[in-house]
């Protein structure tokens, strides 16, 4: 991302994983698996990546593991649904049954298969899908989300897949309906932006005038007037985000930033929306809102949390607009030594 800002030279990047059940049905599925707990059995090309790139990771519990903690059945998952193929994101899908499918976004076999150790230098491996049903979704034109190709996964309206991409080959996000009436929605945004400041402002949604509540002090009646942003503002722009996706570097960030760019420009006329909580796999400003397994987000419009969240991330940048005062929740993150 760019530009670069005192203050937030570093991104912290938590991976949410989700479980998504559908109650009448009785089917249920998991939307990423974060990463895997034996991370040193990963391919080999990620684990010399680690080790030559002094990755330090600690990963106390599997997805299976937190969720059987929590009485649920993980024998009767019926798919684990990879946003995308990065390492953060794909966890241990073999901890599953045979029977659980794997679900992947279009072009994902063409870009990705065959994998490791048929393909040496693969990211991926053959034990997660040998035995294992590997479904590549096909994105019909006939429906749309938005400006999205989408498909009705249960085909009554209450999941949809939907084409994103960018970021990797066969990125894909998740639209769930939570509540019927009045309807509201969760948008799992995988890795379409890596911090919030890369949605707002838009030309949907720009820089307000008087920001509530305040990102410095969200958990009470507070505010605080937008022009507090204005430095840090693209060309004083109040309709442009933040932050800039960045194009391929040395530590990738997306395959096709352009593409990445028109994806988050489809993902801004969501964000305006009250009725629809949007969760990027990797935001941070979320932690103190979201409740964990077995937890459940279906009320988070009766709650506010959109509200409470939509404007959070600006906490990162306090020291870049010269704020001195008290940050209600924001943590120190630094490299791991």
């Amino acid at each position: 991302m760019s530009p670069s800002f005192p203050g937030h030279e570093y991104l912290a990047t938590p991976c949410f994983s989700f479980l998504v059940e559908h109650p009448t049905l009785d089917r249920s599925l998991v939307f990423d698996l974060g990463i895997r707990k034996d991370w040193w059995n990963y391919s080999p090309f990620l684990t010399n990546r680690f080790k030559n790139g002094g990755y330090v990771m600690n990963v106390e519990k599997t997805v299976r593991e937190i969720l059987e903690e929590n009485s649920f059945d993980a024998t009767k998952l019926e798919a684990v649904v990879w946003s995308h193929w990065h390492f953060d994101h794909i966890g241990n899908v073999s901890e599953f049954e045979k029977s659980t499918a794997l679900i992947v976004g279009p072009g994902f076999k063409k870009n990705l298969l065959p994998a490791y150790p048929t393909d040496p230098d693969s990211a991926l491996l053959e034990s997660d899908f040998e035995g294992r049903e590997l479904v590549e979704l096909e994105m019909s034109s006939d429906l749309w989300i938005g400006e999205m190709e989408a498909v009705d996964y249960f085909g009554d309206g209450s999941l949809y897949f939907l084409n994103s991409p960018g970021h990797a080959h066969g990125h894909i996000c998740a639209l769930a309906r939570v509540t019927a009436n009045p309807p509201s929605f969760i948008l799992m945004d995988g890795d379409s932006y890596h911090h919030a400041g890369e949605l707002p402002p838009s030309p949907y949604m720009p820089l307000p005038l008087n920001i509530e509540p305040s990102p410095f002090s969200p958990m009470t009646l507070s505010s605080c007037p937008g022009a507090l942003f204005e430095p840090i503002l693209r060309d004083g722009n109040r309709t442009m985000p933040i932050y800039e996706s960045s194009a391929q570097t040395k530590v990738q960030m997306h395959l096709d930033a352009e593409e990445a760019k028109r994806t988050i420009e489809k993902l801004q006329q969501a964000d305006v929306h009250d009725h629809i909580l949007m969760v990027a796999a990797h935001d941070e400003s979320l932690l103190d809102i979201l409740g964990f397994y077995p937890k459940k987000a279906n009320d988070f419009l009766q709650k506010g949390f959109v509200r409470q969240a939509r404007w959070r991330f600006l906490r990162d940048f306090a020291k870049a607009i010269g704020y001195e005062g008290e940050i209600e929740g924001k943590r120190d993150w630094a490299p791991m030594a």
